[in-house]
C-alpha cells in the first residue's frame, strides 16, 4: 500500500535571475533530482506520485496515482468528474497521446443553452448538472494503465482512498477558496456535501467519506466502479434531481481515445503535443513558428519588440482557433495547413512594427476544409526516462459546483467550452465558431496544451499549465524563457507573463511582467495594455546534465519532488 505521507524536499539552493522588465527577481532555484521527478499542484499529490516512482512504478503508474489523489486534495480542478489530455513519451522516443476529454450527452442539442429569442443563457452552461459533459478521467486512467502501467491498479488508487477517508489538511489558499464558495455550494447542494462548513481555516482536516466510497469502487472494480453500479446510479439520480441529461447509457458508452501526437519544430527542438480536440497543440506550434524568424534573444525578455511580435502572433493564432478547430470526429480540422511554414509566414506577412494590428482587421486564415481559469497540470519523468505531460480539468473552479450526492465528487461544467452560441464569447471571452458547436456525443474544444520537447532526439522538457484561454500562451512563454532567455526551469515558471487572445482586443499582463517604459511604448503603437492577476500555473521538468530540474509554480501551492 502506498501511504500519502508528506515529505519536505529541499531546493537545489541555486539562485537564478528572472528579468521582469520592472526589476530583476531572484528565483529560489529549481528542485533537482537524479532519477525522477514529479511536479503537481499539491504537495500531497506530488508525494503520492514520488512514492510510486520510488517503488519502481513508471511515469504512467505515477500519473494514475496522481490523477486520483488530485481528485481528493485539489477539488477545484483535480477530478474524476472531468477529463483531460495526456502526452506520453517513452524512453525509447516513441510517443502517443490520450484524449480523455468529456463528451456532450446523447440528449445534448445545439440550442440547449439559448432562450426563445436565441440569446445565450450563461448560467445554464456554467452551474448545475446541465452544465456537465460525460466525465472521462476514470476511463482515461484505465486506458493509460492497461497500455503502459506496471504496478497493480488497486495500489495506485489506494492513496486517494486513504486521503479521502482519513482527510488531509487544507492550505490557506484552499480555505479562502472554499469560504468564498459556500453560498453557491449551499444553493446547488441542498442535500449537503463535505465541502460545506461555516468557516474553513488553514490546517482544517477535509474528510470526504462519500468520495472515499467512490474511490473504493474504482480501486476494486476499475472502470465499472465508476461508469456502472452505485456510482453511476448516483450520477443519474443527481441528473434527474436538478435537470441534467447524462444517462446510464452515456456513462457506459464513454471511451477515451488514443490519438497520434502532433509534432513540429522550433530551431533545434522537436515539439510533441496534443492534437484536437485540444486547440493547444496546433496553436503552440503556430506561435513558435510565427516568432522563430525574429531575434527574440537579442531583443531580450519581455522587451517592446519581443512582446509586440509575440502578441501579433497570438492575435492571428487565436483567430484561427475560433474558426478552424473542433472535435476531429465531427469536423475536419485542417491540421497540416495550419501548422505549415507557408501558412504561418502568410499570416504574419501584414505585421506592422509601427502600429498594432486591430483584432477587427484580423479574421481566421482562409482555408478550404480538405476555460474562471481552473485546470491542473502535472509533469512526471521516471527512472527509465519515460515522461508524461498531463492536463486535467473541471473547466471552472470547482466545475459546476455540484457534488454528486452519495458519490462525493464534483461535476464538470465543460459544456461552456462549446460554442454555446457560435460567435458569442464563453466564460474566458473566447469566441467560437461552427466547428465547436454543440452536438450529441461530441467533445468540446479545449485550450489544454500538455507538451514534451526533445533536443537532439533526447528528452528535454515536460511542460503544461492550467489557465483557460491563457494556457497556450503560458506554455509558449515558458518554453521561450528556457530556450531563448536561458532561464532555469524554476525561473521560467516564476517569470511574469502576458496574454492576448484576438478578442477582446487587449494585452493582459501580470504586475511587473512588462516595465512601465515598455508599456508606454506599446500603448503609443495602439496596444491596449490591461494589468491583471496571476496568469497560468505552470508545472514543468527540464532535463539537465545532473538529472532533472523541477519547476513548481509559486502562484499556487504547487510542489516539485524528485529522487
Amino acid at each position: 500500500m502506498l501511504l500519502p505521507a508528506v515529505l519536505q524536499l529541499g531546493c537545489s539552493g541555486q539562485k537564478s535571475a528572472i528579468g521582469t522588465g520592472a526589476a530583476t527577481v531572484q528565483s529560489t532555484g529549481a528542485v533537482e533530482a537524479r532519477k525522477g521527478m514529479v511536479v503537481t499542484a499539491s504537495e500531497y499529490a506530488s508525494q503520492v506520485g514520488l512514492e510510486v516512482l520510488k517503488k519502481g512504478g513508471n511515469a504512467v503508474d505515477a500519473t494514475v496515482a496522481v490523477q486520483f489523489a488530485l481528485a481528493v486534495v485539489y477539488p477545484n480542478a483535480g477530478n474524476i468528474g472531468g477529463g483531460g489530455f495526456m502526452v506520453y513519451r517513452a524512453a525509447s522516443g516513441a510517443t502517443s497521446t490520450l484524449d480523455y476529454r468529456e463528451k456532450a450527452a446523447s440528449k445534448a442539442s445545439r440550442n440547449m443553452y439559448l432562450d426563445e429569442a436565441g440569446n445565450a443563457i450563461v448560467e445554464k452552461s456554467l452551474y448545475g448538472s446541465l452544465a456537465s459533459g460525460v466525465p472521462g478521467s476514470v476511463a482515461g486512467m484505465v486506458e493509460a494503465h492497461q497500455k503502459y502501467g506496471k504496478m497493480k491498479w488497486a495500489d495506485l488508487v489506494e492513496p486517494a482512498v486513504q486521503l479521502a477517508k482519513n482527510g488531509f489538511k487544507i492550505s490557506a489558499r484552499q480555505a479562502r477558496e472554499l469560504n468564498g464558495l459556500q453560498a453557491q455550494l449551499k444553493k446547488l447542494n441542498t442535500l449537503g456535501t463535505a465541502l460545506i462548513k461555516e468557516q474553513w481555516t488553514a490546517g482544517d482536516l477535509l474528510i470526504q467519506p462519500e468520495l472515499a466510497f467512490t474511490m473504493e469502487q474504482i480501486r476494486d472494480k476499475g472502470r465499472a466502479g465508476f461508469y456502472e453500479g452505485p456510482v453511476a446510479d448516483a450520477i443519474v439520480t443527481q441528473m434527474n434531481r436538478d435537470g441534467g441529461i447524462i444517462s446510464k447509457e452515456d456513462l457506459k458508452n464513454y471511451q477515451a481515445v488514443w490519438r497520434d501526437a502532433i509534432t513540429g519544430t522550433y530551431k533545434d527542438f522537436k515539439i510533441i503535443t496534443m492534437p484536437p480536440p485540444s486547440s493547444g497543440g496546433i496553436a503552440l506550434i503556430q506561435l513558435l513558428k510565427s516568432v522563430e524568424p525574429f531575434a527574440l534573444k537579442r531583443w531580450g525578455f519581455n522587451k517592446d519588440s519581443t512582446v509586440q511580435v509575440m502578441v501579433e502572433a497570438e492575435r492571428r493564432v487565436y483567430a484561427d482557433r475560433a474558426a478552424h478547430l473542433g472535435d476531429p470526429d465531427f469536423y475536419k480540422v485542417p491540421t497540416r495547413t495550419l501548422m505549415s511554414d507557408a501558412y504561418v509566414k502568410k499570416r504574419m506577412a501584414d505585421f506592422n512594427w509601427n502600429r498594432a494590428t486591430p483584432s477587427s482587421a484580423v479574421s481566421a486564415g482562409a482555408i478550404s476544409p480538405a476555460e474562471h481559469e481552473e485546470t491542473t497540470h502535472f509533469s512526471i519523468v521516471d527512472a527509465e526516462g519515460n515522461a508524461v505531460s498531463s492536463t486535467t480539468t473541471l473547466n471552472g473552479s470547482y466545475g459546476a459546483v455540484v457534488v454528486v450526492k452519495g458519490a462525493g465528487f464534483l461535476l464538470n461544467n465543460e459544456m461552456d467550452d462549446f460554442s454555446v452560441k457560435p460567435g458569442s464569447p464563453n466564460m474566458y471571452g473566447l469566441v467560437g465558431g461552427e466547428a465547436n458547436s454543440i452536438a450529441p456525443n461530441k467533445r468540446m474544444l479545449s485550450s489544454m496544451t500538455p507538451t514534451i520537447l526533445e533536443k537532439d532526439g533526447k528528452l528535454y522538457m515536460v511542460v503544461g499549465t492550467p489557465g483557460g484561454s491563457t494556457i497556450i500562451t503560458s506554455v509558449f512563454q515558458t518554453i521561450l524563457n528556457v530556450v531563448e532567455f536561458d532561464q532555469d526551469m524554476q525561473a521560467a515558471v516564476d517569470a511574469k507573463k502576458f496574454h492576448h487572445q484576438w478578442l477582446p482586443d487587449e494585452v493582459a499582463f501580470e504586475a511587473e511582467a512588462i516595465d512601465s517604459v515598455t508599456v508606454e511604448k506599446l500603448k503609443a503603437k495602439g496596444y491596449k495594455m490591461v494589468p491583471r492577476g496571476p496568469i497560468g500555473r505552470v508545472d514543468a521538468i527540464l532535463k539537465v546534465k545532473s538529472g532533472y530540474q523541477g519547476g513548481a509554480d509559486p502562484r499556487g501551492d504547487d510542489k516539485a519532488m524528485g529522487f
